[in-house]
C-alpha cells in the first residue's frame, strides 16, 4: 500500500477536513487493503483518488507532476521556509487530472 507520500507531513493537519475537501492518492495491489486505507484517509478528513497498483504508483512520485508541490499555497513562502506554507486544498477531480498528466521522472539523470 502507498498513501500519504504525495503530501508534506505538515500539510496533513492543515488540510484535514478542508473546504473544499482535499484528496490524497492511494495505490496498492490488494483491493481489501486499499479499501481499509481509503476508510482511514476518509476518517482523517480527506477524499481519496485510486492511483492504481503499486507498479503504477510512480505517477505520484517526485518530479512526476503529481507530487507535494501541488498542495503548496504560495511557492515563494514555500521556497523561503517550507514549514511556513499552510497548504492549499486539492480536490479529487484535480488529482485525477494531475495523475493523467503525470510523467515518469528520469531518476538516472538526477544530480545532487
Amino acid at each position: 500500500m502507498k498513501a500519504f507520500n504525495g503530501i508534506l507531513a505538515h500539510h496533513i493537519p492543515n488540510l484535514a477536513g478542508s473546504t473544499p475537501r482535499t484528496a490524497l492518492f492511494i495505490a496498492g495491489d490488494n483491493a481489501a487493503a486499499k479499501q481499509a486505507v481509503a476508510s482511514l484517509v476518509s476518517a482523517l478528513g480527506f477524499d481519496t483518488v485510486d492511483a492504481g497498483t503499486l507498479a503504477e504508483a510512480w505517477r505520484f512520485e517526485p518530479e512526476s507532476g503529481a507530487y507535494t508541490p501541488i498542495y503548496v499555497a504560495d511557492m515563494a513562502v514555500f521556497a523561503a521556509d517550507y514549514l511556513a506554507d499552510p497548504g492549499t486544498p486539492v480536490v479529487a477531480d484535480r488529482l485525477r487530472e494531475l495523475l493523467a498528466d503525470s510523467h515518469r521522472a528520469d531518476v538516472a539523470a538526477r544530480q545532487f
